[in-house]
């Protein structure tokens, strides 16, 4: 018998768009703490530098008001699980714009700064459940591309803080978010009940096909810490070094995620 269909997560779009707000203000910190030498080392990602990076983070909150000043689609078409799945499909293009929008930006922090400013500026239009906005994998609920642009700054805040070793503070909210839609991601991705993935204490979710588990401890059980469960999701770390330094404990026969990690392309 297939697994029963889940019932999409919500998020609440007034703590999303605080959770962006602040996320966004802990970037732009560490962004004005950066030297000339910090701003031009490897960020970890390939082809990039600490300034690239910053780049790229400011076009993820500068897209939130140019896609809410175009003409509204007049459904959705693409839910947050469906995103994360297609994110694959633009990487390339985002890499090109990147280094675009890089040659012409000779100040990350304040590129930063006037993007914040802006988005604070569209977050009353973009917290409405009933716009729709158009990105270019389809149409979304503007809450919910508020979510992904949390994904956006945790994944790379992350990225930053060990490119530089500039602590930047990844805000709860933010983490909880982004921890949720990564597990749910999983649950789409390899649909089943015969594993649990635990992420304590924002997310559990059931996956992996095989035997359905009724009743006490499941017999296949993945546990991580939520800021390992982001790397592992995004191809930050593998799993089996993730295994070998004990940041992910993994019990039953079935409980191995390295088939369907990473998520996000």
């Amino acid at each position: 018998m297939p697994p029963a269909a889940r019932r999409p997560r919500t998020y609440d779009p007034a703590r999303t768009a605080a959770a962006l707000t602040a996320q966004a203000g802990h970037v732009l910190d560490a962004a004005r703490a950066l030297s000339t030498e910090q701003l031009s080392a490897s960020s970890g990602l390939p082809g990039w530098d600490v300034l690239h990076l910053l780049v790229h983070m400011a076009r993820q909150i500068e897209v939130v008001p140019r896609v809410l000043g175009e003409p509204a689609p007049a459904r959705a078409d693409l839910d947050l699980t469906g995103w994360a799945r297609s994110t694959n499909r633009i990487a390339v293009n985002l890499d090109t714009d990147t280094r675009e929008a890089a040659l012409g930006t000779a100040d990350a922090a304040g590129r930063l700064e006037s993007a914040a400013a802006s988005l604070h500026d569209a977050l009353p239009e973009a917290v409405d459940p009933a716009r729709v906005i158009a990105i270019t994998l389809g149409a979304m609920r503007a809450p919910d591309f508020l979510v992904t642009r949390l994904v956006e700054l945790v994944v790379h805040s992350d990225d930053l803080a060990t490119a530089t070793g500039v602590p930047v503070p990844l805000d709860r909210q933010a983490l909880a978010a982004v921890v949720r839609l990564l597990a749910d991601t999983l649950a789409v991705t390899a649909p089943g009940n015969s594993v649990e993935v635990r992420v304590p204490p924002y997310a559990a979710v059931q996956c992996v096909p095989g035997p359905r588990h009724t009743r006490g401890t499941p017999p296949n059980v993945v546990e991580t810490d939520p800021v390992t469960w982001v790397r592992l999701a995004t191809g930050r770390t593998t799993w089996d070094t993730a295994l070998a330094a004990g940041t992910v404990s993994a019990s039953g026969e079935r409980a191995d995620l390295a088939p369907y990690l990473p998520l996000l392309g």
